[in-house]
């Protein structure tokens, strides 16, 4: 085997000397004495044209938190329905009611559905979709029992903010209530998308129709105070400017702070195909997917973990991002159609085995953890 690029390698007097002349010392002093990075940092961070140099403080960050460790989990993904009463310009997932590739899976079909992976094993089952606009309160709850009931063991995490901000509304109840409901149901934690970028021009521009950037902010924070854990967004690569990206994390990592109940920070590439996007969106560059991991991880302090989703970045890219600050390169995934519907060239699976040689091949020691990032198996690197 060659043997993989690693930051490890450089003279760290050299590396030191090198992000001097690109002009980043005073960033690297404060990323070395653990001081927290202001917003006009993270933008001379995603500005900077010295990549490697961004790239290397990443990994001084991602080595001081985790060593050579880098995690998947055995999951498995579920889109119960694609009907969604949003039209999201950079969505080629939602559907209309009656459109021909329209579907929507009731709790028994999710049930039946997981039934169909009982030989992978799976520890977590991700479930999110569109926001039907004839499916009531009880849906969401149906939609997670019939997953429990398949498998009583595994960990649903499921609903984006906002699904849970709709639940809220349509329930009835209280927030404590729709929230001891969804316990009782069995859902074990809420991943992090539905953010896209937390900027009102953004927001208006690409999905007005769906909850603003404070609200899901507020939504999130409700997730958090009542006791679960969950995963936070962004969605590059599309109309967003530098300064709205850097936004985006001071509000996570203000958050962060109140909260505590992020698990990790996913910067997710735009797939433009069969979207309204379309005609003025393009495939993320590799400089772009490195730049976004890196400043993740040095912007998010807070953030214990900063995941490489292979799906979207491609597994060649997330094997790459294990260097540039990342320390999860999410898991074996299985029939994930959100972003294959948008034009990912991304498999729909990857088996155990071939994410531990993809984290091997990279110089780093495959961790197999569940969802809320407790180790169930070390393999040596």
């Amino acid at each position: 085997m060659n043997t993989p690029f690693s930051y490890d390698s450089l003279d760290p007097a050299l590396a030191h000397k090198l992000v001097d002349a690109a002009g980043l010392g005073d960033i690297l002093a404060k990323v070395e004495n653990q001081e927290r990075l202001s917003f006009d940092d993270g933008v001379r961070l995603y500005e900077h044209p010295n990549l490697a140099a961004v790239g290397w403080m990443a990994h001084q960050v991602r080595t001081r938190k985790h060593g050579k460790k880098a995690y998947f989990n055995n999951n498995v993904h579920i889109n119960y329905t694609n009907v969604c009463e949003y039209s999201c310009k950079f969505c080629a997932f939602a559907a209309k009611e009656g459109d021909a590739r329209a579907y929507t899976m009731e709790g028994d079909d999710v049930e039946r559905k997981l039934r169909e992976f009982d030989g992978l094993k799976p520890t977590e089952v991700h479930m999110v979709a569109g926001i039907h606009p004839n499916r009531g309160y009880e849906y969401y709850l149906d939609v997670v029992r019939g997953a429990k009931r398949a498998m009583p063991d595994i960990h649903v995490k499921a609903f984006t903010m906002v699904e849970i901000d709709h639940m809220l509304k349509i329930s009835g109840k209280s927030e404590a209530e729709v929230f001891e409901d969804l316990r009782q149901a069995g859902l074990g934690s809420c991943p992090g998308g539905g953010a896209e970028v937390l900027v009102d021009r953004v927001h208006k521009a690409t999905f007005r129709d769906k909850i603003g950037p404070q609200a899901w902010l507020d939504t999130a924070r409700k997730v958090q105070q009542n006791g679960f854990k969950m995963n936070a967004t962004l969605l590059y690569g599309h109309i967003e400017r530098t300064e709205e990206r850097v936004t985006h994390l001071v509000k996570l990592r203000e958050l962060q702070d109140e909260c505590g109940g992020f698990m990790a920070y996913i910067p997710l590439a735009f797939w433009p195909f069969h979207t309204g996007l379309e005609r003025h969106g393009h495939v993320t560059t590799g400089w772009m997917d490195m730049r976004n991991i890196a400043v993740g991880r040095l912007m998010l302090d807070n953030f214990p973990n900063i995941k490489a989703y292979w799906i979207m970045l491609t597994a060649e890219s997330a094997q790459t991002a294990l260097s540039f600050g990342a320390n999860d390169i999410d898991g074996t995934v299985t029939e994930e159609k959100i972003t294959h519907d948008a034009g990912t060239t991304a498999p729909e699976r990857m088996n155990i085995e071939d994410l531990q040689n993809l984290i091997r091949e990279a110089g780093y020691t495959p961790v197999q953890r569940t969802t809320t990032y407790e180790e169930l198996e070390a393999v040596g690197g």
